[in-house]
């Protein structure tokens, strides 16, 4: 897995080729019917089987990199360091370890060390954001309800 500081932003030529491609891509998307169409590389002519899926991938990836946004592609399975998983998170290594010792994050030890599958702490910080989300919307309610908030 590529190192998050090895991630740049794509430059403004990037960004240009990116949304070029993407909107070409979207419109052939839109005709496809085959599940494993055939595409051609202009400069080789060659010929290669790609499944409808991996080319909405990669009309997305283009789509994000014409708005400038860098991207990453982790495999769902991968398995991650604690650091890595707290750079994910956006806490410190120290609270994500408290978060797996609490059985709140599943993890694997391999020796001394413990290792996070990418997918587990996807799930968490989306929990998370839903509990954000609902007790937000409780606050405000409640604020509502008692006259402290005008509608």
């Amino acid at each position: 897995m590529e190192n998050l500081e090895n991630i740049t932003k794509p430059s403004k030529e990037e960004q240009k080729a990116a949304m070029e491609s993407y909107t070409a891509l979207a419109e052939v998307l839109e005709k496809l019917n085959n599940e494993n169409p055939e595409i051609e590389i202009e400069e080789t002519n060659e010929k290669i089987r790609i499944s409808l899926k991996a080319l909405k991938l990669l009309a997305k990836i283009l789509k994000v990199t014409s708005q400038g946004k860098p991207i990453s592609i982790v495999p769902i399975a991968t398995e991650m360091t604690t650091q890595a998983a707290a750079d994910l998170i956006g806490c410190s290594r120290p609270h994500l370890v408290k978060l797996l010792e609490e059985g709140k994050i599943e993890y694997t030890k391999i020796g001394k060390h413990r290792r996070v599958k990418f997918e587990d702490v996807v799930s968490y910080k989306k929990r998370m954001k839903k509990e954000q989300e609902d007790l937000i919307i409780k606050i405000m309610t409640t604020d509502e309800e008692s006259g402290l908030y005008d509608t």
